[in-house]
């Protein structure tokens, strides 16, 4: 330990921090007598987020950072997903199925918007997949949330959707996750360590598949729980020993899993080595001067088998449970954690950490590993993961081990290990004379070789492996030589060589060769979940008397389509004129999907479940012809030829189970056409309500007949939003007042006329409008008033993705009924039981 008197060392504390983040850190170094300094006087930095690049040019081996550059190809969470599946991709061409098994461990990530398609054609193969949808970067649960349908997801690049894992490992019945601590003790050579005490985080409430909605059954982060005033135990912990002796006390093997574990946390750490070197290299940052402490969370399934899900930056620190919850013991087991990294990394040790650097400098392998072992015993309550007691179950999943890798490996084995032998890949080599240049086909670019890299690259790729390789140069250079000039530094040449092999392997021009390999060239294959789109056949639209013929190249944006237009879309037959019909587009943009007509972009950057929505729209002002007018509202009718114009909000989910509820007793469409003269007569539309989800749309059956062509409106129901909204005795919903149910003649043609088209999908005419307010005038206008959005989450279960039940009052329903001539349904249930026999 340094001596406690020596001045001048100070810690700097910054980025977004609190003081939670940073008691651990001062507790460990203020008995040392550390100081606090600042960005510009620091001797161990202690940074929340990543600091200014211009602060990694000032680390060295006595003056620590806690990050590493690079590092958010584990710290982003779609950076995280594509690090791994290059990994799988790549040994997967060198060692088959049998090494990428290993690596089954993250699920698959759809990073907006480039994958949207992608997602939207899964989600179209597999609708018994679920999907959560998370920010890109950000933390403590902001933004997650689990998605019914996918096609709700945004297109905004922030956002990334991964694979709803629906089948976790409960504790009393509830979910949880691990939080385990990895530290990056060196990235060169690598030295991974993990510490061996860490939390399960459990969800507030018990895990409940069918409640998706619920955040405190489906997600375990504490910030969000803490939330939940209605748990007794809000946040619990529980500590990994105590999580292990209770699987044992289950008849679990905690030995097998935390092997799986162990597995997963050194290939993901693998995965990233080439990014944060690279970047590290490009900053100017020495890496003896960095470490980084990561908060991985994984979770597991009910086979007990863990699954990566995200890796944190700046772990938090804090203490989220409360005492009797686990919060001592978090307490513990954090300030242990950071005084333990303080003592493994050298921050309180300069001169151990000056030592260290200056042996990785000479990559001595026999020394390297000294220093390892002796970097292992001041360990404390970490285990060292990488390098293990068999670095060879590891290497092959880096795209080159780096010589100081192969040196550590060595010292540690006691002998040398096996090099490992390359070949070429994604790459296309083009000879003029004696000169030699490569073409990566995967990213397009071109490189020109001197002559010292050509020869390299020549034998790298006639199976030499990189020690076999310098040993070829060194004699030619011998052979070639003269007296008067030096003979090649061997140590030199050596670090030459690997550092061309190792650029590149990251480059993807070579990888290891392995058992799938026979010589020859292997290609690339892309891997993806989603099935391969089907073809899309054009399909015939018809809606008010006018036909489309819609083209498509989405399968999901057809079957989404398909499924709402089911009365207005049909497939084309053998023959059918389609010259004289407008083509209606969908088509796939990046991002989301653009609707076009007749050459005309009607709308962009439309997610999938907005295409419907949008497509009635058009339909709808496309219906009125000279002198005639659309509405564009919902409409109860009878097959008497009786309707009511119901205009409703439709971000509610009470406003759609209202008109559920309406359903039963009258055929519920959008769109009215009229004259726009006499307007009490018109021509419904039949199109029909969309719903939310993936439930197609309202207009689902014909109650009593079907639609007629022609009716007389009877009355205006507006529905509103309003605060004061309660529900009935009987789970009624109705007007907090009965005087305000009487709709205005104002305010019901305001309400109208945002609704209301004339051809072209102009708007009305002031002569049209005149009539429009004298019409109303004689109709029946009532209001209706819906719960806002917090009271009708409150009233809805949505459980299976149908929104809860929801009774209209029976006056109110009663007074509907009235206007259009027809019995209630309870009335008409009630006149069936009187006829019962007996």
């Amino acid at each position: 330990m340094t001596d406690q008197t020596t001045p001048s060392r100070r810690y700097w504390l910054g980025g977004k921090r609190a003081a939670e983040q940073d008691r651990f850190f001062r507790d460990a170094l203020d008995p040392l007598g550390w100081k606090v300094g600042d960005d510009e006087q620091w001797d161990a930095g202690w940074y929340t987020g990543m600091p200014d690049p211009a602060q990694f040019k000032k680390v060295s081996p006595e003056r620590k950072l806690n990050h590493y550059p690079g590092n958010n190809a584990l710290t982003v969470k779609s950076r995280l997903h594509d690090t791994l599946l290059a990994v799988r991709d790549r040994v997967a061409q060198s060692f088959g199925t049998a090494a990428t098994s290993r690596l089954a461990f993250f699920p698959r990530v759809y990073s907006m918007p480039e994958d949207y398609h992608d997602l939207q054609q899964t989600a179209l193969s597999h609708p018994e997949k679920r999907w959560i949808l998370k920010p890109k970067n950000a933390s403590k649960g902001k933004g997650i949330r689990v998605l019914r349908d996918a096609a709700d997801t945004p297109l905004e690049a922030n956002w990334m959707v991964q694979e709803y894992l629906a089948n976790p490992h409960t504790i009393r019945g509830h979910k949880y996750v691990l939080r385990l601590y990895v530290l990056v003790a060196s990235i060169q050579p690598l030295r991974l360590y993990l510490y061996h005490q860490g939390f399960a985080k459990l969800a507030s409430e018990p895990y409940d598949p069918n409640d998706m909605d619920n955040p405190f059954s489906q997600l375990t982060n504490p910030d969000i729980n803490a939330l939940n005033t209605s748990a007794e135990i809000p946040v619990e912990f529980i500590d990994l020993h105590r999580y292990r002796q209770w699987l044992r006390e289950q008849g679990h093997d905690d030995e097998r899993l935390f092997a799986q574990i162990h597995d997963l946390v050194t290939l993901t750490v693998i995965g990233a080595t080439d990014a944060i070197r690279r970047r590290t290299a490009q900053v100017g940052a020495d890496p003896q001067g960095c470490y980084e402490l990561l908060g991985l969370d994984c979770m597991v399934d009910d086979a007990l088998k863990p699954w990566i899900l995200e890796c944190n930056l700046s772990p938090s620190l804090g203490i989220c449970a409360e005492p009797e919850n686990g919060g001592l013991v978090e307490a513990e087991v954090k300030g242990g954690l950071v005084k333990d990294m303080v003592s493994l990394v050298g921050i309180d040790n300069p001169a151990v950490a000056a030592r260290s650097a200056e042996v990785a400098r000479r990559g001595v392998a026999a020394e390297l590993a000294r220093d390892a072992q002796d970097e292992e015993a001041r360990a404390g309550g970490f285990l060292r993961l990488f390098p293990s007691a068999e670095p060879e179950r590891y290497l092959p999943f880096f795209t080159l081990p780096s010589l100081a890798d192969m040196h550590l490996a060595d010292g540690l084995a006691g002998q040398p290990l096996l090099r490992p032998v390359l070949t070429a890949w994604q790459v296309s080599e083009v000879l003029d004379e004696d000169q030699l240049a490569l073409y990566a086909t995967h990213t397009g670019r071109y490189y020109r070789l001197n002559d010292s890299a050509a020869l390299i690259w020549l034998l790298a790729t006639e199976g030499f492996d990189p020690d076999a390789i310098v040993d070829q140069l060194s004699r030619a250079g011998e052979a070639s030589g003269t007296d008067a000039e030096p003979r090649p530094d061997r140590q030199e040449l050596r670090r030459h060589v690997w550092d061309c092999l190792s650029e590149w392997c990251r480059e993807g021009l070579l990888r290891q060769r392995g058992a799938q390999d026979d010589g020859a060239l292997v290609p690339v294959e892309v891997a993806s979940d989603a099935s391969v789109a089907p073809s899309c056949q054009p399909m015939r639209l018809a809606c008010g008397g006018r036909q489309w013929i819609l083209h498509t190249d989405s399968a999901p944006a057809l079957s989404r389509l398909s499924a709402l237009l089911y009365r207005q879309l049909t497939p084309l037959q053998e023959g059918d004129d389609t010259a004289r019909s407008p083509r209606l587009e969908v088509l796939r943009d990046a991002p989301g999907y653009t609707l076009a007509a007749e050459g005309r972009v009607l709308a962009s950057r439309l997610t999938l479940a907005e295409l419907g929505p949008q497509v009635l729209a058009y339909l709808a002002r496309q219906a009125p012809s000279s002198e005639q007018l659309v509405i564009d509202a919902g409409l109860l009718t009878t097959p008497q030829g009786a309707a009511v114009i119901c205009l409703f909000p439709p971000d509610t989910g009470d406003a759609q189970a209202m008109l559920r509820q309406f359903a039963r007793t009258f055929r519920v469409t959008r769109g009215l056409r009229l004259d726009a003269l006499t307007l009490s007569h018109g021509e419904p539309l039949g199109l029909p309500i969309a719903l939310d989800g993936r439930n197609g749309c309202l207009d689902d059956s014909e109650p009593e007949g079907s639609m007629p062509e022609s009716v007389q409106v009877r009355g205006v129901i507006l529905m509103r939003h309003h605060p004061e909204a309660l529900d009935g005795a009987d789970g009624e919903l109705m007007a907090p007042d009965a005087d305000d149910s009487e709709l205005s003649i104002l305010d019901a043609l305001g309400a109208l006329l945002p609704s209301s088209f004339t051809v072209g999908g102009k708007p009305l005419s002031g002569a049209t409008v005149t009539a429009l307010s004298e019409w109303l005038s004689r109709c029946e206008r009532l209001t209706l008033h819906v719960a806002s959005d917090s009271q009708a989450d409150r009233r809805t279960t949505e459980a299976q993705g149908e929104p809860a039940d929801v009774s209209l009052s029976e006056s109110l329903e009663r007074r509907v009924s009235e206007l259009l001539g027809q019995r209630t349904a309870s009335a008409r249930g009630k006149a069936e039981q009187a006829e019962l026999p007996g």
